[in-house]
């Protein structure tokens, strides 16, 4: 189940979640509108599965930036969350929707225990600008049931991301016994 706007509001208050910076004027029925932040990394080159892939990082002026179809940036929110007690969900929303940008399809879950500034795979339809500090999407907080596990406790590889954070399907890879051994 997801928490309502208020009880949101209420977990924050009482420390079982965390939104750094938080403005409680972002907290919407069910959600809490999430901001952009102002690091992109812009792909420069092919991506392999095998090895860490080649991007530039630049700084989002106050003036905006366009981003072009066809090319995979990596964003980051402005925000950083973190609960011990309660699930994240992250999605674009509909005001970013409606101007073709496609944000963070495909990696939504933030477990219990992870905290942090979340990476945004962004990908637009047609040119747009965008800026440092719109708002860009919603997270939800979910309950969960049995016992839980904290991401912090359980050693996984993103749990120290910092910023704008890269695919490390490569070191699994590297640790996997090639297909047909």
């Amino acid at each position: 189940m997801i928490l309502t706007g208020a009880a949101i509001a209420q977990a924050v208050r009482s420390g079982d979640i965390a939104i750094e910076p938080f403005d409680p004027a972002r907290v919407s029925e069910n959600a809490y509108d999430w901001r952009l932040g102002d690091q992109i990394r812009v792909c420069t080159g092919e991506l392999d599965a095998a090895g860490p892939g080649e991007f530039t990082e630049h700084t989002i002026p106050a003036s905006g930036t366009v981003l072009l179809p066809g090319v995979l940036y990596l964003g980051v929110t402005l925000e950083r969350t973190h609960s011990e007690r309660y699930a994240q969900l992250i999605n674009g929303n509909h005001s970013t929707g409606s101007l073709g940008v496609w944000v963070h399809v495909s990696a939504p879950l933030g477990h219990v225990g992870h905290g942090i500034r979340w990476t945004l795979e962004i990908r637009v339809a047609r040119p747009v600008r965008v800026y440092p500090g719109m708002t860009f999407g919603k997270i939800v907080f979910l309950t969960t049931q049995g016992r839980p596990a904290s991401y912090q406790e359980a050693g996984l590889k993103y749990r120290d991301t910092r910023g704008v954070g890269l695919s490390r399907l490569h070191e699994e890879l590297a640790e996997e016994p090639a297909c047909g051994s």
